[in-house]
């Protein structure tokens, strides 16, 4: 075979050795959602028998509709805070020399610390204000934490726009406001809706902050609604794998339909 030929032929090997351990935990998950008990704990990947009773069983256990619909909005909410407050901030960091550099470096270094040395004080906070037990809460809480993120991802991107044409705005009257708006963020468009897929993925996904201040079922997201499966002496693996499928299906498929978008933005974030 010629060169370009094994070449082409390793490329999707090794695509195809990627795919398989990619979907391999779905796969299982899929597998243990269609088994009984004594079927789990016989071991195995496939099962003897398929079973149905526990994609019933899990909607029983924990209301997972409810807890779905919590993930989701606190997603969308801290999401859209993030993208509130980094954007001004990422302007700052990459215009503002020195300074910006240092509120930078903060953001950065803020984010280092483990999140569960905050737990205390953000309870505390948020009681002050009746916020906990609250989606708002939660929302509130990941859409700040995940700031330093998204400052990060569009620091690169604004630093590219040339000052220049900020400088012609201005010249024609616009603002620093109205430059950033009018300006900047349409060059910076990529940059924002990868940083803003990454964002919405980390609050979905949060889970210290949800089980320390949500102990109501109303506000619980479906990632603590996750945890409820185990139980003082045994654990409902497969009402848990369904649950755990009702989860993660619906971010999959908003992966797949925004890969495009998330894959250029954070490529264009890597080249200058």
């Amino acid at each position: 075979m010629s060169a370009p030929v094994v070449r082409a032929f390793g490329s999707r090997a090794v695509l195809a050795v990627a795919a398989v351990l990619a979907l391999a935990p779905v796969l299982f998950l899929v597998s243990l959602s269609l088994r009984g008990v004594d079927d789990i704990s016989n071991g195995g990947w496939l099962p003897t028998r398929l079973r149905w009773d526990n994609w019933p069983a899990a909607f029983d256990t924990v209301p997972l509709a409810r807890m779905l619909a919590n993930s989701w909005m606190i997603a969308l909410g801290a999401t859209l805070l993030t993208v509130l407050v980094a954007v001004p901030t990422a302007y700052l960091t990459a215009r503002g020399g020195r300074r910006g550099q240092r509120l930078y470096a903060v953001l950065l270094a803020a984010y280092c610390a483990p999140p569960v040395v905050a737990v205390l004080p953000l309870y505390f906070l948020l009681k002050s204000v009746d916020l906990t037990n609250s989606v708002l809460g939660l929302a509130l809480v990941d859409g700040l934490a995940n700031v330093p993120v998204a400052v990060w991802l569009l620091d690169g991107f604004v630093r590219r726009v040339p000052r220049e044409l900020e400088e012609a705005g201005w010249v024609d009257g616009l603002s620093v406001v109205a430059g950033v708006r009018r300006v900047v963020l349409p060059l910076v468009l990529p940059g924002l809706v990868a940083a803003s897929l990454v964002c919405f993925f980390l609050a979905y996904n949060e889970f210290l902050f949800a089980v320390s201040f949500a102990q109501s079922p109303s506000a619980q997201p479906l990632t603590v609604g996750l945890s409820l499966f185990q139980g003082d002496r045994t654990v409902q693996f497969g009402q848990q794998a369904a649950a755990s499928l009702v989860a993660i299906v619906p971010v999959y498929l908003l992966a797949v339909a925004a890969q495009r978008l998330l894959i250029g933005g954070l490529s264009q974030g890597a080249v200058k």
